[in-house]
């Protein structure tokens, strides 16, 4: 009775802390839900700490009528599904090739690709042989010089040497199968929680970056959607600090638009990777233990 009890009581203690750490991690996805669409005075007096107050759709409308918007919409989905599908291209027949212990020269290689983890040319050097190989302000210049990440291809490195069994390629080898057979035929099959993983990580990078355009891409024409976003933002400040008016009731309605208008960007450019997530995230998980913990 003594370890019922106290396993009842463990129980509840979990749940408890469990439940506690999802109002943690919830509340702020909330807030920002309820202050896109609420009153700014009740936003920023504190009035509004959970429910909408003045539900109002004015922010959503202005963001969605812009055109820069959906410009950027496009480019992101363009980079993210070009993006990703070139990052796998990359990360998925070098992590098969590195698995393999036979192959020749692998530590090398293993060591040279670790040492870009810790060691980097800078900004400045990278910019100067984008520039140099002409992808200055094209979307090459977003898909190439991150086609592959090293900590990912260590992760799905581990996922092919723990998960896929030797027996089996050695099988297929011996029925007259080729690498490029056995790993097109084989191994990918085997691998949809770590392919689902990858290309998970790679897709949020890709829909979350902005630094790379910012540093690479002049023409607005080719901006993605965060760095529109980032612009919309900035003269929204901007056209309130430095306003010519002076009457207290125009600039006290700037100020109100630009903030439905920030909660309302923040919204429109996190939906889709919310969307999307709860159905790969069966893959995620799986994926992660087995490329990780699995020996």
């Amino acid at each position: 009775m003594r370890e019922i009890t106290a396993d009842k009581a463990f129980n509840i203690s979990n749940m408890i802390f469990i439940l506690f750490l999802l109002a943690i991690v919830c509340y702020p996805l909330l807030y920002i839900i309820s202050a896109s669409i609420s009153d700014p005075i009740a936003v920023n007096s504190g009035r509004m700490w959970l429910w909408p107050i003045g539900v109002s759709w004015e922010g959503y409308k202005r963001v969605l009528q812009s055109a820069e918007i959906w410009t950027g919409y496009r480019n992101t989905i363009v980079y993210t599904l070009l993006g990703t599908a070139i990052n796998l291209l990359v990360t998925l027949p070098c992590a098969y090739a590195l698995s393999k212990k036979k192959l020749i020269g692998g530590k090398v290689v293993m060591m040279l690709l670790l040492f870009t983890m810790f060691f980097q040319g800078g900004i400045i050097p990278s910019y100067l042989v984008v520039k140099q190989l002409h992808m200055v302000n094209t979307i090459w210049a977003i898909m190439i010089p991150q086609a592959a990440a090293v900590w990912y291809i260590i992760v799905t490195m581990t996922f092919f040497r723990n998960t896929i069994p030797q027996e089996l390629e050695e099988a297929a080898e011996i029925d007259g199968c080729s690498v490029f057979g056995v790993f097109l035929r084989i191994v990918l099959p085997l691998s949809a929680p770590i392919i689902a993983v990858m290309g998970l990580f790679y897709g949020v990078g890709h829909w979350n970056e902005y630094f790379t355009a910012l540093l690479y891409l002049s023409n607005e024409n080719l901006y993605p959607l965060q760095l529109v976003l980032r612009k919309i933002l900035i003269l929204n400040q901007m056209s309130s600090m430095l306003s010519s008016v002076k009457d207290p009731l125009v600039l006290a309605e700037q100020a109100r638009i630009a903030e439905i208008v920030k909660y309302a960007v923040m919204i429109v450019a996190s939906l889709p990777m919310l969307i999307a997530y709860p159905f790969l995230q069966r893959f995620f998980i799986k994926g992660v233990f087995i490329g990780s913990l699995k020996s």
